[in-house]
């Protein structure tokens, strides 16, 4: 059996928007595998030490305005990032055109949810301290994590 991926499910009809408030998107189902990246790629695509980032179903999400504002940038594998295209706010992810997860710090709400795991902590900034609690792994969490 797979262990959790998190300590526990978001199950709120939660909303979240960029910074500027033009796009506003909802969620209204669970959102999953909350996890924080630390490489150096994600500190460089989210100007941050590292993201927070959880999966949801493409079928309960929903962009209630400003989709029209988006620009998407998509990198290997079909996995990419969408943003807004006044402010640079990054809202999700998305893979192969349809939305995969989307980013913590853009939420209205509390997502009632937790950083389940921090990952590629091998490359993280020097500056970082990372909390204590969640499981930390040097590279991507193992497929049975």
């Amino acid at each position: 059996m797979l262990q959790a991926l998190c300590i526990k499910e978001s199950e709120v009809t939660l909303s979240g928007e960029c910074f500027c408030g033009e796009i506003k998107y909802r969620v209204e189902g669970p959102l999953r595998d909350a996890r924080s990246c630390h490489c150096s790629r994600c500190r460089k695509a989210f100007s941050s030490q590292a993201y927070a980032y959880a999966l949801v179903e493409p079928d309960h999400f929903n962009w209630v305005s400003g989709k029209h504002l988006l620009t998407s940038y998509i990198g290997g594998q079909g996995f990419g990032l969408q943003f807004c295209s006044k402010c640079g706010s990054t809202l999700c992810g998305i893979y192969n055109n349809e939305i995969h997860g989307i980013t913590l710090g853009c939420l209205n709400e509390d997502p009632e949810i937790e950083i389940g795991r921090h990952i590629y902590v091998g490359s993280k900034a020097s500056w970082e301290i990372i909390p204590d609690g969640a499981p930390q792994y040097q590279e991507g969490a193992p497929q049975n994590a």
